[in-house]
């Protein structure tokens, strides 16, 4: 197979190209939108396989976490050339084990913060100001959305015991890293994946974020039985350890929210190890390891 995907850290409109290039290849994947985010670019999705039940993936909700949306393409890709030729990806017959269920992908939930931290104050626009002041010109470590408020910690999931957390810890408002913002679902690309949720019946969901190698996959006691028991199948094809998150990383976050409001499976995938942004070099030893889990992830 020659990709269309390269190991590359894509900005929003080399992304975007690359997207549109995936569907005039792939026939079988249909791109849209589910929002916008603050500055108003767009943040697409694509579906495979209309259905009436999907998995979702979703990547990039931290601007330095980039590589993340670069590893969810090359799934994407080679998931969706495996479905159209019938062929086998990590040993499945694909087409056949996903039978009437589609996927949905995400790629990057917070273009906003990726460009922040891929192209400095050029991809910041006319926030380039307010936004060098709060991150002290340190552009690629950038996580949050244009407004400062961190993705992961605006889900209304333990979000006012968490914004006492931040408070505690000295994060009082928009910071490159941590603010959750003055209320739940306060951001757009929040708004974006509540609402992509809402209008499609989600069966289960994984979040990718870096670093660290391990797998979140419980919130508060929402899990279910069968959460546990993908987890470990997750866990064992991938060599990733099962964690549970404390202090300011538990709670706000998109897994919680989905666990809290539906019931239903959800993970948080930490992939890599070192210190974010990970270099690109970094991403065909993370898709290598993690290709397996998530083929199984697709179709379990």
């Amino acid at each position: 197979m020659e990709r269309v995907v390269k190991y590359v850290d894509y900005d929003y409109m080399s992304s975007r190209k690359i997207i549109n290039e995936l569907c005039e290849k792939y026939p079988v994947l249909q791109q849209f939108s589910i929002g916008k985010s603050c500055a108003g670019r767009e943040i697409p999705a694509l579906k495979l396989n209309e259905s009436n039940e999907y998995v979702l993936f979703a990547a990039a909700f931290h601007g330095s976490e980039h590589i993340t949306s670069n590893i969810l393409l090359l799934f994407l890709e080679e998931l969706a050339d495996a479905y159209l030729h019938n062929r086998a990806l990590a040993g499945i017959n694909v087409k056949k084990a996903l039978g009437p269920r589609g996927i949905i992908f995400v790629p990057c939930v917070n273009p906003d913060g990726c460009e922040i931290s891929i192209r400095g104050a050029l991809g910041c626009g006319r926030a380039a100001g307010n936004i060098y002041k709060m991150c002290q010109g340190d552009f690629i470590h950038w996580n949050a959305n244009l407004r400062g408020v961190d993705i992961n910690h605006n889900f209304d999931a333990g979000w006012h015991e968490l914004h006492a957390l931040e408070r505690k810890s000295g994060i009082l408002g928009p910071a490159p890293t941590r603010f959750g913002g003055e209320r739940p679902h306060s951001e757009p690309e929040t708004q974006a994946l509540v609402n992509l949720c809402k209008e499609h019946n989600i069966h289960h969901a994984l979040a990718l974020h870096s670093q660290g190698e391990v797998i979140y996959w419980s919130y508060n006691g929402f899990e279910t039985k069968t959460s546990k028991r993908m987890a470990e199948i997750m866990a064992a094809t991938s060599g990733y350890a099962l964690d549970v998150p404390v202090g300011l990383a538990s709670g706000g976050g998109f897994k919680d929210w989905f666990l809290k409001e539906y019931l239903r499976p959800a993970f948080t995938v930490e992939v890599g190890n070192g210190k974010n942004p990970l270099p690109i070099t970094d991403a065909p030893k993370i898709y290598n390891d993690i290709r397996e889990m998530l083929t199984i992830s697709a179709i379990m």
